[in-house]
């Protein structure tokens, strides 16, 4: 399934107007998409509170909507996910989204002892039982940190990372879940657009687009932009992936039907800056499954190319 991520509608991927972002939100539920991924930080609420217009608008009927908690956190520590602040920060996000009950909350890459500490989780089933929320999940930076949370019995997703410049899930993350019944939310499908097959070299973004300044991780995780893949190494390699599209299917349709063949996979979450994006995202589902052929050619491509920069990392 091809859901909807709405990071960029909040902020840090240059300047998206509150017109364009509607624009966004309605033309991918008028194309289908019923999952919409935001967090309580992007935009500092924007995006949470775009999508709840969205519902104001539409209703909520046959719509999923995954926010995220924890990044709220000053400093962002393992003491700070405390029962007491896990609430305030899901109230905050009903009010943004103007829901009694948020869908899914996911903790939002969160420091990694935190996948090991019972009272967190406590803390998440407390909500549960309150009504607050009607199911937890956790978006992870590492395999590892996957594989602690899928253990855990009442974890509904894991949201990770996962495009054809991202591989290591498939080892051992999306089998453990699937055995588990765990949900898996594939996000950076795109590798921040690198696989989308629009730049070269001399491609540049905006000062306030974390594609600018996160190269090398100066504001968060440098996995989160082009998935931690260097610019110079995943251009190149980007158009080795378009050389493996058939005729007619773009490189980020392409790209995104790998993700959505993988096994295990729930829902991929591309963003979109504006109606056409969306509406092309979600047409991606349409596209025909890849051929035994085209899924060793990306393989070929992550072992030659990209495996040394993220494989062992993530």
């Amino acid at each position: 399934m091809v859901g909807l991520g709405c990071w960029q509608l909040g902020g840090d991927w240059g300047h998206v107007d509150e017109a364009d972002a509607l624009a966004v939100l309605h033309a991918a539920v008028d194309a289908g998409v019923t999952f919409l991924d935001t967090a309580d930080v992007y935009g500092d609420g924007r995006s949470e509170t775009l999508i709840g217009r969205l519902l104001q608008e539409r209703g909520r009927e046959g719509l999923t909507v995954a926010t995220k908690a924890g990044r709220r956190a000053d400093p962002h520590v393992p003491e700070a996910f405390t029962a007491d602040n896990l609430r305030a920060w899901t109230d905050r996000s009903r009010r943004n989204l103007g829901v009694d009950t948020l869908d899914l909350v996911q903790l939002h890459c969160p420091p990694t002892p935190v996948y090991s500490t019972d009272a967190v989780f406590d803390a998440l089933d407390g909500l549960v039982e309150a009504g607050a929320v009607a199911a937890y999940g956790v978006s992870v930076e590492t395999a590892q940190e996957a594989l602690t949370a899928i253990a855990r019995p009442n974890v509904a997703t894991v949201q990770i990372i996962l495009n054809a410049f991202r591989l290591r899930p498939l080892e051992r993350v999306l089998p453990a879940a699937r055995e588990a019944g765990v949900g898996i939310i594939a996000r950076v499908p795109l590798a921040s657009g690198l696989l989308s097959g629009k730049y070269d070299e001399s491609t540049t973004f905006a000062a306030d687009d974390h594609r600018s300044y996160n190269r090398h991780g100066e504001a968060f995780d440098v996995g989160e932009t082009f998935a931690g893949v260097p610019f110079e190494v995943g251009v190149p390699a980007a158009r080795e992936i378009a050389a493996l599209a058939p005729d007619g299917v773009s490189t980020a349709a392409f790209a995104l039907r790998w993700v959505v063949d993988q096994p295990g996979v729930s829902v991929v979450i591309p963003g979109a800056r504006d109606a056409a994006q969306a509406r092309a995202n979600a047409a991606a589902a349409q596209v025909p499954q890849l051929t035994a052929e085209q899924l060793d050619g990306v393989r070929r491509v992550y072992d030659e190319r990209i495996r040394e920069f993220v494989h062992d990392r993530w």
